[in-house]
């Protein structure tokens, strides 16, 4: 009878601390404590997409920001590169039911992108971290928040070494090397993905899936890209063992030097044999 009689809000907020709390709240903010992701006075920008990732970013950040005892100041900030009227109002609804006080500030990327050559995708995710940093520099902020979580970090570490002979993980946070002072810093780096869309199913919510309108217009949109090869590789390998990526990121955390043959440090190459 209680459930009944909460708003659909409430429904929501209350999923989050009780339905979702081990998978969602508490690898949140054990993912906030682990890697030192927010310091008292901060000022962050929330960096919201449209995706379910991000839009359950911010509601964590506004739960935090209720509750926490460390004085910050969370911005929660849209930036629009050219989506079509239809994923904008997607945008707008969905924080107006999760009372989300966004921020909405205009860019050309999209238009910028459709005209360049090269590879589009590259050249947009460019963009748009330059284009976040600059703006949050203007609202006063010292940090940006994305929401990749734990299998995005996965995914991007083994297309790295399979298909660009490079072993490069993504970080939970980062020094900006262009914005002086700026820090990215990424909360939701602890918790699946598979979490995420049972908490979205859950509350009968709708993201936004994709607003790029050189994928929606692309003849090649349902060729399997090298991500979702990568994750279809992870899907079957999950049949046999079901946390492999869980162990796959696990064995990011504790990287064994002794047993690696080379690595790079501060610009400097070193090899196993310097100290053989």
């Amino acid at each position: 009878m209680e459930n009944r009689e909460l708003t659909q809000l409430q429904k929501i907020e209350r999923s989050i601390h009780k339905r979702f709390r081990r998978e969602l709240w508490r690898l949140f903010i054990a993912g906030i404590q682990k890697y030192e992701l927010i310091q008292p006075n901060d000022k962050i920008a929330v960096c919201i997409s449209g995706g379910k990732d991000s839009m359950l970013m911010a509601k964590l950040f506004q739960q935090l920001h209720r509750h926490s005892d460390i004085a910050f100041e969370p911005v929660y900030m849209v930036m629009n590169p050219g989506y079509n009227h239809e994923n904008l109002q997607k945008i707008i609804s969905n924080a107006a039911l999760l009372q989300i006080p966004i921020t909405i500030f205009e860019s050309d990327i999209f238009k910028i992108v459709s005209e360049a050559d090269g590879s589009p995708c590259y050249l947009c995710a460019r963009m748009r971290r330059g284009y976040l940093y600059a703006h949050a520099q203007r609202l006063g902020c010292n940090k940006i928040a994305l929401g990749h979580h734990m299998n995005d970090v996965v995914e991007t570490t083994l297309m790295g070494m399979l298909y660009a002979a490079q072993y490069q993980v993504m970080m939970p946070k980062l020094k900006s090397r262009n914005f002086a002072g700026m820090e990215l810093i990424r909360p939701m780096y602890c918790i699946d993905e598979a979490s995420i869309l049972a908490w979205k199913n859950y509350n009968g919510l709708s993201f936004m899936q994709c607003g790029c309108p050189l994928t929606e217009a692309s003849d090649n949109r349902n060729k399997a890209s090298t991500r979702q090869t990568v994750k279809d590789m992870l899907a079957q390998l999950k049949q046999q063992h079901k946390d492999v990526e869980k162990s796959v990121f696990q064995s990011l955390q504790m990287v064994n030097l002794e047993t690696t043959i080379g690595y790079k440090l501060n610009g400097r190459e070193y090899s196993f044999l310097d100290s053989y």
